[in-house]
């Protein structure tokens, strides 16, 4: 089954972001930074989100992502869905850190559940399809909305959201051109999605 072992995101000033990122979510090897200048302009048609345990941990990753030099872009805050918030860290890279769960579940504050990654498709229903035919197993799908891959444990999951409706949760214009500055690390191959994001051998 296709995967994502990791992720790259690309930043002018690389040092700066692994500094960040290691004070600010501590992802290990999940994530690495590397050097790129390539023109990026807006939304970048994803976000990055952690999926904690209760709200308390929601608050320490928020806290500590603002410590370490990001802005917010959605105050942490109870929802229909549980709590969260969103954050831009300093490289452009938009982080939503939330949890199902309204209550606090007495589990460790500093765990994290998941580690998802949602992009903003163009043809979510086509995206889909691409992703299938390249060996990602579906796990949920909502029609043209929505859909959810499987993933192994210890795994980046990836998901599909219409565009519009991405940067309307992740409280931005939706307007956005250039790179993406992300590439989803695999051992399945190389390869390029309908909307731009690129695969890479680990």
């Amino acid at each position: 089954m296709t995967s994502i072992a990791s992720l790259t995101l690309e930043a002018s000033d690389p040092a700066a972001g692994r500094a960040f990122y290691d004070a600010a979510f501590g992802l290990g090897e999940l994530l690495s930074v590397r050097e790129s200048d390539d023109p990026t302009s807006g939304f970048r048609a994803y976000t990055l989100s952690l999926v904690l345990p209760q709200p308390s941990s929601v608050d320490s990753y928020l806290d500590s992502a603002l410590a370490a030099g990001a802005t917010v872009l959605r105050p942490a805050a109870k929802s229909m869905w549980g709590y969260g918030g969103v954050v831009q860290a300093p490289d452009g890279a938009i982080w939503k850190a939330a949890s199902p769960s309204k209550k606090e579940k007495g589990r460790p504050v500093r765990e994290i559940d998941e580690v998802v990654l949602l992009i903003g498709a163009t043809d979510v229903a086509a995206t889909k399809q691409f992703y299938v035919d390249h060996g990602l197993a579906v796990e949920r799908s909502f029609g043209k909305k929505y859909v959810e891959f499987k993933a192994p444990e210890g795994h980046v999951k990836l998901g599909l959201y219409g565009r519009k409706a991405l940067a309307k949760d992740a409280g931005v214009p939706v307007d956005g051109s250039g790179s993406h500055r992300i590439a989803l690390v695999n051992d399945a191959g190389t390869f390029t999605d309908p909307d731009g994001f690129v695969w890479e051998t680990a």
